[in-house]
């Protein structure tokens, strides 16, 4: 049916400065200069690709059987370090969903209630709320696992 992958992970931490002026190595950054004025503001950290190992890269399915897990683990990790800066607010460990269909490999849509009641835009008078709208075989699997009749040939 649905299959959903998880890319782009990131930790996004709110700043909210305690000092009108202060240097932005007091936050604890390597690399970044300048000062920041008071008012609180966003910043989006990437992890590191797990096989990024320094000395060699390889894909990420080669040194982890959860990549997901461990992309939001790393990410909670660092995000733990973060928050322990007095100058951060707070802070979320986020990434880009995207769902698509196990057949068709089409964007996952599904009918909604209004779509389902509107019998001109469904496919028969048997479809209900949730039902895919990308292909035959994933209306089929869908009603098939709720015992809705199967739309006809």
């Amino acid at each position: 049916m649905k299959k959903t992958y998880h890319e782009d992970w990131r930790v996004i931490i709110e700043i909210n400065p305690r000092a009108t002026h202060i240097p932005i190595s007091a936050l604890g950054f390597e690399g970044l200069d300048g000062t920041l004025a008071g008012d609180p503001f966003e910043i989006e950290i990437a992890p590191r690709r797990l096989g990024d190992l320094g000395f060699v890269s390889m894909s990420d399915s080669l040194v982890s059987n959860d990549i997901d897990g461990d992309y939001r683990r790393n990410c909670e990790e660092m995000l733990a370090e973060i928050l322990r800066n007095r100058h951060i607010k707070s802070g979320r460990v986020t990434c880009t969903e995207t769902h698509v269909c196990s057949h068709c490999d089409s964007v996952w849509e599904v009918l909604t209630a209004e779509e389902a009641a509107d019998n001109s835009i469904n496919q028969d008078g048997n479809s209900v709320e949730g039902e895919p709208v990308c292909c035959y075989a994933a209306i089929a699997e869908f009603r098939t696992e709720r015992g809705v009749p199967q739309l006809e040939s």
